[in-house]
């Protein structure tokens, strides 16, 4: 189980990008978090996989304090995170990117099926580097391919959708359904798409730094295809569904 408490966020000129943002991910959830473009999601993504540090707050994964944790100790105790922007490295393959991940040296028929789940054909990926001969969309199914080999307790998505045709898209579901269903694992995704928001057990809602709505897609959802949305303490969202599912 994952547990944010009270977590806070300033850059150095003082601003505050989360205000005291309090979330629990229980094992075997899927839980999505939406929210106006600013609002503070990938900064708590980060927040939470160790990218950025947390002004305030504690983080808790299955009882370990993560909070004082860099982003390499989280990632040993279980949090694997995929970055909205992935980068690129010269000189480093698909192959030795999966293989990293995995800790170990992959067959042709592993690295085949790890890329074929993001829609990429091995004998055209697997040893080409990761530099700017690949588009965006390449890079980013790659990279989410390598969050995937990971054994994670849990796996952080930042807009895993961006960049991706519909094809991959459509696969990109039915590995989210897999790694809920069969391996039981939490995951916690960052996305305004709709198909996304669908397939979560919950939904987070963050605006201006603070969660103002989270509960069960049963009944977040809905809501959110209203002209507002209200939490359980009246506080109005000052956005539609047309903005949050773009």
């Amino acid at each position: 189980m994952l547990k944010v408490e009270n977590l806070k966020f300033s850059v150095p000129d003082g601003k505050e990008i989360l205000k005291g943002v309090d979330l629990v991910v229980d094992d075997g959830e899927t839980v999505v978090i939406t929210g106006p473009n600013g609002s503070g999601k990938t900064t708590l993504a980060k927040a939470i996989a160790g990218v950025e540090k947390a002004t305030e707050g504690r983080i808790f994964l299955n009882d370990i304090e993560l909070t004082d944790m860099d982003v390499t100790e989280r990632a040993k105790n279980g949090i694997a995170y995929g970055f909205q922007q992935p980068v690129r490295f010269k000189g480093i393959t698909a192959r030795n990117l999966v293989e990293l991940a995995a800790q170990r040296e992959l067959t042709e028929s592993e690295l085949c099926n790890i890329l074929g789940m993001v829609g990429l054909c091995t004998k055209d990926y697997i040893d080409r580097e990761i530099n700017t001969a690949l588009s965006g969309g390449e890079i980013k199914r790659i990279e989410i391919a390598t969050v995937f080999t990971r054994e994670a307790e849990i796996y952080i998505f930042d807009e895993p959708e961006a960049g991706i045709d519909l094809w991959s898209f459509n696969n990109l579901i039915e590995v989210f359904q897999e790694l809920k269903e069969e391996k039981k694992r939490s995951i916690l995704i960052i996305s305004h798409q709709e198909r996304i928001l669908e397939i979560a057990d919950k939904i987070a809602v963050i605006d201006e730094g603070r969660i103002t709505g989270f509960g069960p897609r049963e009944e977040i959802l809905p809501k959110l295809y209203q002209s507002d949305i209200h939490c359980p303490g009246e506080c109005d969202l000052p956005y539609s569904v047309k903005e949050v599912l773009q």
